[in-house]
């Protein structure tokens, strides 16, 4: 592996670990702001630092304002219309799923929190069937053994909760462990969405339009639900800032700088240690502690991750 490859690994391996972090910094923030006030802020925060971003990869990359024909300009106005349209789609989509997940994790641990979070991995190349995709094989062995993680980190759990602590009265499973899967739901279709339009336009560009729309309609969400103090945003100033531009700016820049040159599949895999990381960081933050059947579903959970980024007999190597 040569120099520029490690380095890569050492940002992508920064950027899993900067988000599994995050599900501290959303855990912590429930204490002083309500869900939506802390999307709202943290994605508007996300927005904002992402601006000075595009203007330097735009340097970078050599982008320079340039005047334009008028065929020229048509097809910019082309570009600007996709762009708009998959940072509308892929905003709202985000705000169903990370709302989803930030309501949920008021109710479970960062560690579990992290991991179920991560069944998007699995859920994607399924939803892919829908669009024509073949499954591998190594897909399906990953979601039997997501299906039984699943089952040791929640359902055991759940099983001993009250009736008013569980999602639906007649489902064992508690509210923050449901929340937390139907919020995978929400990032599985982000991401086929993502998948979709990053091919017709600049991908951090449609990630600032994202975080803006995630933002305001979190906003529209905290006006109508919640009752937002700016006292209490301002006590909330660390996780909030952590999340807004750790987690949304430097993480997402380093994740595209650090995807260049590398193998996908190898770049998935680093990727997806944020699962492994956010129980670390639960345990040694907030000192939370996992069951033993919880850590083996984590385990299952983890084993299952792999599987679905493994690449076909077909598929070259890294």
């Amino acid at each position: 592996m040569d120099k520029l490859k490690i380095r890569n690994s050492l940002l992508l391996l920064l950027t899993a670990t900067i988000w599994g972090v995050a599900f501290v910094a959303q855990s912590v923030g429930m204490e002083y702001v309500g869900p939506f006030t802390f999307n709202c802020v943290r994605c508007l925060l996300g927005g904002v630092v992402l601006i000075p971003c595009i203007i330097l990869l735009d340097k970078m990359h050599g982008k320079v304002p340039t005047r334009k024909k008028e065929q020229e300009e048509g097809q910019r106005k082309k570009e600007r219309k996709i762009l708009m349209t998959g940072g509308i789609l892929c905003g709202m989509l985000l705000c169903l799923g990370s709302n989803l997940q930030q309501f949920g994790i008021q109710y479970t641990s960062v560690g579990k929190a992290g991991f179920i979070t991560a069944f998007y991995i699995i859920i994607v190349p399924i939803l892919g069937l829908f669009f024509h995709r073949k499954c591998k094989i190594t897909v399906w062995i990953g979601v039997a053994l997501a299906v039984a993680g699943l089952y040791f980190l929640c359902i055991t759990d759940a099983a001993s909760l009250g009736e008013a602590e569980r999602f639906l009265t007649w489902l064992p499973i508690g509210k923050g462990e449901a929340l937390l899967f139907i919020g995978a739901l929400g990032f599985s279709f982000h991401i086929l969405v993502i998948d979709y339009f990053t091919e017709l336009a600049d991908g951090v560009r449609m990630s600032c339009i994202q975080f803006f729309v995630c933002g305001i309609i979190s906003g529209v969400g905290m006006l109508l639900t919640e009752q937002p103090k700016l006292n209490a945003v301002l006590s909330a100033w660390q996780p909030i800032l952590y999340a807004g531009v750790m987690s949304c700016g430097v993480a997402y820049t380093l994740q595209i700088v650090g995807q260049k040159g590398m193998n996908p599949t190898v770049a998935s895999l680093i990727l997806s240690l944020e699962s492994v990381i956010s129980v670390l960081a639960g345990m040694v933050i907030l000192s939370q502690r996992l069951t033993g059947r919880e850590l083996f579903g984590c385990v299952l959970m983890f084993l299952a991750i792999i599987m679905a980024q493994l690449p076909s007999k077909s598929g070259k190597g890294a």
